[in-house]
């Protein structure tokens, strides 16, 4: 009886073990190839970074070597925008002053913005790039420019539009001569760029 209850469960575990079993999903086999597409990207990729960089270089060469705006040009289109001021007076005369002391520091190495009106004419007076003229002219321009700034005195249109002519004239008159591209700054060698009227005050 117990031999028979053996057999029993011997069969059956033998029939369990020779069951069908699921079929299990495919085994992935490394491609041989792998390697190399992960090269060309990485080459593909370092090939577009050296590109990028190059091309900004080339960008950042060419805003380098853009040639600056002249002094007199600059000059001429901050007092062509301080019109639009015109109706204000202390604040029309700061834009047009400030311009072109400005302007007078770029063109001839005076430290006009730094320094207060009475120091700037010490320097002027003794300075042979301006022709008396031109001297004389700008000890008025800055001298009514500065009744309006500190003194309160509010001049009308007619007098605002005279003091802004004055700047523009003595930008036109101290300007580089037509077909140079900038002006000889003091001390500096080459041929002499400045205009007719400063030529012959040096002479």
């Amino acid at each position: 009886m117990v031999k028979s209850s053996t057999n029993a469960i011997a069969t059956a575990a033998g029939t369990s073990t020779n069951a069908l079993r699921d079929i299990k999903p495919p085994v992935e086999i490394p491609s041989g190839w792998a390697w190399v597409l992960w090269l060309f990207g990485a080459l593909a990729l370092a090939a577009l970074g050296l590109w990028l960089w190059k091309y900004w270089k080339a960008q950042r060469a060419r805003v380098l070597i853009t040639p600056p705006v002249p002094a007199h040009l600059r000059a001429k289109q901050r007092l062509a925008d301080a019109l639009a001021l015109i109706g204000q007076p202390k604040e029309f005369c700061i834009a047009v002053s400030d311009t072109l002391r400005w302007y007078l520091e770029e063109r001839f190495d005076f430290r006009a913005p730094e320094r207060t009106t009475e120091e700037f004419l010490n320097e002027l007076r003794a300075t042979t790039l301006l022709t008396p003229d031109q001297k004389e002219s700008l000890v008025d321009f800055l001298n009514r420019c500065d009744l309006v700034k500190f003194a309160k005195y509010e001049p009308r249109e007619p007098e605002l539009r005279d003091l802004h002519a004055s700047a523009v004239r003595l930008v036109e008159e101290t300007e580089p001569i037509a077909g140079t591209e900038m002006a000889q700054q003091p001390g500096s060698s080459g041929s002499d760029t400045r205009s007719p009227a400063l030529q012959s005050v040096n002479k």
